[in-house]
């Protein structure tokens, strides 16, 4: 695959829009890279980050042998039969020694690489796992949470034809979120009769943009959005007959509203009651409102809270399951199982709900380090950096020292790589098949397998390889069994198909690896380096089950409806385009509504009760020790999470400069690339400094995706501040646990 010069088709995996591009390939370099017009989601857009692909692919040094912790702190280079053999001992060994449930799964997919997750959920069946974490429970719990009770379902907004869009802590222009994020939002911008409301503190390149920029205090995000709720209800702007038709729990949300003072919780919000009037009238007035909320208010004060309110925006106005409006969604596979009862389950440890399956990440490392009888013992990382992606670093390397024993799979010797007892290393993210659940689109929905363009680096292995192999050497394969299948698989899908339903009969226990049956059986016959796609031929009997009418309407006519999940199947692994999976009418997304009746349910109690106490609640949480609030991880034009780990791809701010007003830098003394210590409760780090009045004074902040090792060693230089040097645990969301890395008290000193 490696010496074809020509274009070779994929998509980019720096941010959950996942674009389609074609890329131009010398040998293993990734030489050019540009928007896939034929793609059926993007069309061809795509952003500057997806043109320095090669600084992923090529820029960091990958690990190509499986590598042993020794007593010393040393890693050493192993075999592969070696490793597979440790490491099905090890996480045997804390199962057998301490129970199943000391181990816990954490991770399982990148940004485009949610196949992993697949395989992950298989492995922990097999083991016996019930404890597990990933990247969500760090961001979009509170609003799985939410969600769960008013719609049970996952809801997005239709920003491509909104009246009026409302981005909420989020800045689209670079953080994305939706197909062809900037060109909507152009769009957007230059149509007179459409409108966009952005809710920042910093005057974001989104807000440039925006007809109503509600440039709020840091934090106040609850009191903002109460005021535009209670001057929807004060005036009477509500959609009364459509909340009587298709909405519960109205009268003691509404009733609350009522009693709001307008004025005082827009000042609390640093705002005036005429802006946020202004911009509540332009809601009420649109036929269509969408709502993106992010990372912004997800982890910062009040979030649950927050999350709970702004929906309450579209159920008020009726803007739900209409062109323009929020709609729920179809999709490959659930990215949360949601409970609409009102409770979720403690984590027995730490006492923090445990929401969607997933324990809080903010309470992982005491799982870990307390003397609790429960506590964790042994961890099973993939795809995931969790010593520097979650808060407070230094606590997570203590927590990962005193596991008796922990396996990372990941392409590089990663921060949390350099803590585990072993790792192995995995075939990078275009050495393989995969693919992304995060398709969200509505009326249609789209998918892309991405197919390998190039082979494996030597010495390494894709994950449904590494989980195959640990599950043989665990003796959960039987290979009679699969052979069976895989003759049946070579018949043909619906050969297969039979075969495996009498296969499961026969062996119960094959559900549970399900993900690893497909792969060692249908996988084995399917086009060269699609291997690893093999499950997603059960996501596609699901799809078609779930929505029948909708797939078939997505160009799957005059197939019976018993072939209509091999069909999508074949036809998404011969595209390198992605294909349309469903089309829905609007009328239609009221049957993705779970809820007992299938009516909104506005009433969330605790959060309401949250509400009204929010008259008593602090809007600033900064101290005579700290008087700036520190935003750690903003998204710029050149960040990525942790999956850049090459520092030069970086064309902008290679350094990951600290942005403060000029206000502040005066008071302190310091001008464009001076040197600033930052100093929290949680560390301090030094970064350079870049005067930017799009903040607002007292509020700084510093860039994501920084302070990555670039060695394998962990000892090279370290590029930029990695944010969670200066975070803690105990800053957090009450409900979800949710971090609060974007509202940091902090101290800045002149170095």
């Amino acid at each position: 695959m490696s010496a074809d010069p020509e274009w070779h088709k994929t998509v980019c995996i720096l941010c959950s829009a996942n674009c389609g591009v074609e890329v131009r390939l010398d040998d293993r370099e990734i030489t050019r890279v540009r928007g896939n017009k034929a793609h059926v989601a993007s069309e061809g857009y795509t952003c500057e980050k997806a043109l320095r692909l090669n600084h992923y692919q090529n820029g960091m040094l990958r690990i190509q042998s499986p590598m042993r912790r020794e007593p010393d702190g040393s890693y050493t280079e192993v075999d592969w039969d070696t490793a597979i053999r440790e490491v099905a001992a090890g996480l045997k060994a804390v199962g057998d020694r301490h129970g199943q449930d000391k181990l816990m799964y954490y991770g399982g997919g990148g940004q485009g690489n949610h196949l992993v997750g697949v395989y992950g959920s298989g492995l922990r069946r097999a083991l016996g796992i019930t404890t597990r974490s990933n990247a969500l429970a760090q961001e979009k719990t509170g609003e799985a949470y939410v969600e769960g009770r008013l719609t049970g379902a996952h809801t997005h907004g239709d920003f491509h034809h909104a009246e009026v869009s409302i981005f909420l802590g989020k800045n689209p222009w670079h953080s994305h979120g939706f197909d062809q994020a900037r060109r909507v939002l152009k769009e957007i911008n230059n149509d007179d009769d459409r409108s966009m409301i952005v809710i920042d503190p910093r005057r974001t390149e989104t807000a440039e943009l925006a007809d109503f920029h509600l440039a709020l205090k840091p934090g106040t995000d609850a009191f903002c959005i109460a005021a535009l709720l209670a001057t929807l209800v004060q005036e009477d702007l509500i959609n009364r007959d459509w909340l009587s038709d298709n909405a519960t729990g109205t009268e003691r949300i509404t009733e609350v509203l009522a009693a709001i003072d307008i004025a005082d919780f827009s000042a609390r919000a640093g705002l005036t009651e005429d802006e946020v009037r202004a911009a509540a009238r332009r809601i009420a007035s649109a036929e269509s409102v969408s709502i993106y909320e992010d990372l912004g208010i997800e982890m910062a004060p009040n979030s649950t809270l927050v999350s709970y309110l702004q929906r309450l925006i579209w159920i008020l106005m009726g803007s739900f399951n209409i062109a323009g409006g929020t709609t729920t969604h179809s999709g490959m596979a659930p990215l949360f199982n949601y409970s609409a009862s009102g409770s979720e389950p403690a984590e027995p440890i730490t006492g923090t709900m445990i929401i969607s399956g997933l324990v809080a990440c903010n309470e992982i490392p005491e799982m870990i380090t307390s003397d609790h009888p429960d506590r964790i013992r042994g961890m099973f990382i993939e795809s995931a950096n969790p010593v520097h992606s979650l808060a407070e670093s230094p606590r997570w390397r203590k927590a990962m020292r005193a596991l008796d024993f922990s396996v990372v799979l990941d392409v590089a010797m990663t921060e949390t790589a350099c803590e585990a007892s072993y790792v192995l290393p995995c075939s990078s993210q275009y050495e393989k098949a995969e693919a992304t659940f995060f398709g969200a689109s509505f009326p249609d929905n789209y998918f892309t397998v991405r197919a390998p363009i190039m082979e494996p680096l030597e010495g390494t292995l894709p994950e449904g390889e590494i989980h195959s192999r640990l599950l043989r050497e665990l003796g959960l394969l039987d290979d009679d069994v699969l052979a069976a299948l895989r003759t049946a698989a070579e018949a043909g899908l619906k050969d297969f198909g039979a075969a495996l339903i009498e296969a499961m009969s026969a062996n119960p226990g094959l559900a549970a690896i399900g993900p690893v049956v497909l792969y060692e059986t249908l996988g084995a016959t399917l086009p060269d380096g699609l291997q690893g796609a093999a499950p997603l031929w059960f996501s596609c009997q699901q799809l078609a089950m779930r929505h029948t009418a909708a797939v078939t309407a997505a160009g799957f006519e005059g197939i019976a409806d018993e072939d209509l999940g091999d069909a999508v199947f074949e036809a998404m692994l011969a595209s390198r385009d992605g294909i349309k999976i469903t089309h829905h009418t609007y009328e239609q997304g009221w049957s993705m509504v779970k809820t007992p009746d299938g009516k909104v349910n506005a009433e969330i109690p605790e959060l309401i009760d949250d509400l009204v106490a929010l008259a008593d609640q602090p809007t600033d949480y900064r101290t005579a020790d700290f008087p700036f609030i520190l935003s750690a991880g903003e998204r710029r034009a050149f960040t990525a999470n942790t999956i850049m780990r090459d520092s030069t791809w970086r064309k902008k701010d290679p350094d990951g400069a600290l942005r403060l007003h000029s206000a502040d830098a005066d008071s302190l003394g310091v001008a464009d690339g001076d040197k600033i210590r930052i100093t929290t409760k949680g560390g301090s780090a030094v970064a350079p400094v870049e005067v930017n009045d799009s903040m607002q004074p007292g509020h700084v902040s510093i860039p994501n995706g920084m302070g990555l090792y670039a060695e394998a060693d962990g000892d090279s230089e370290v590029v930029g501040v990695a944010p969670n040097e200066l975070t803690t645990v105990d800053w957090k969301d009450k409900y979800a646990g949710t971090p609060w890395h974007k509202h940091v008290p902090a101290k800045l000193e002149a170095v």
